[in-house]
């Protein structure tokens, strides 16, 4: 970070679009919103997976009931 502060005051022999350019990429890797809307997309996937197991297994045993109780009307 000593290098960004002597950019940002003009103490090297930079010209502006260097420090521009080392201003843009030191805010790029500051910059942590994408990895937040990341880990909030893994963990709707994961919310939906654990969902659909939940599902799949009370629709088969659903199912079940439906089957023996259509064999037991007949």
């Amino acid at each position: 970070m000593t290098y960004v502060r002597f950019v940002e005051r003009g103490e090297t022999q930079c010209g502006y679009q260097e420090v521009e350019l080392v201003r843009i990429i030191f805010k790029f890797f500051a910059d942590d919103s994408a990895a937040t809307a990341i880990e909030y997309g893994l963990i709707a996937a994961n919310i939906s997976i654990a969902i659909i197991a939940a599902v799949n297994g009370i629709g088969a045993t659903l199912n079940k009931k439906y089957s023996s109780v259509s064999t037991s009307l007949k």
